[in-house]
């Protein structure tokens, strides 16, 4: 796997078919996150939507294993997180935003974490998510995750991340700037 998006937006029919494969096989083995949906109904969506299968597949590649964790009667979308056990391994070693990747004078990383969910069609996981998350499973017990950010926390150069020790969430914060090798993020997906 590559931190490298690909360009080309549409999926072969053999990408698609191991796409589909994938996420019905991890909605089937994980049925606690998602009870009472049926994969019938999120596969039909997920078909209506081939922009979305995309950026699931994005998900995918780069090691973020995501799958269903509810479904908004209100708008009928069915909501995907990443579900994959310690920050997706193809998106670590990101600073938080472009903003922060152009203020280091030296070693920069690749790319930032925001950019790259934007450019996956996907938006990195809020605090409440997150914490939403770790309710599904335990996540983050070796790597850590980049959330959203609070303007005001940002404003001042700053940037928060989570992950899971000693049976509890923790919040932390960074310079925006900064980027680690167990640093990665994780996304959300509404379709």
């Amino acid at each position: 796997m590559t931190n490298e998006i690909s360009n080309k937006k549409d999926l072969s029919p053999e990408q698609l078919e191991e796409l589909l494969n994938a996420l019905k096989t991890r909605f089937e083995k994980n049925i606690q996150r998602h009870e009472g949906i049926e994969w019938a109904e999120v596969q039909a969506k997920l078909e209506a939507n081939p922009e979305k299968l995309w950026s699931l597949n994005e998900m995918e590649r780069t090691g973020g294993e995501p799958d269903v964790v509810g479904h908004d009667k209100e708008t009928g979308e069915y909501i995907f997180y990443d579900c994959s056990a310690e920050s997706p391994k193809g998106r670590r070693s990101v600073c938080y935003d472009r903003e922060a990747l152009e203020s280091r004078k030296q070693h920069k990383p690749e790319n930032s974490a925001v950019n790259m969910a934007a450019e996956m069609g996907i938006e990195l996981l809020s605090e409440e998510q997150y914490r939403n998350l770790q309710k599904l499973g335990i996540f983050d017990k070796k790597s850590s995750s980049w959330v959203q950010t609070p303007s005001d926390i940002r404003k001042l150069g700053g940037a928060i991340f989570c992950d899971w020790r000693y049976g509890h969430v923790f919040v932390y914060h960074n310079g925006a700037d900064s980027y680690y090798a167990a640093r990665g993020f994780r996304g959300a997906l509404r379709v």
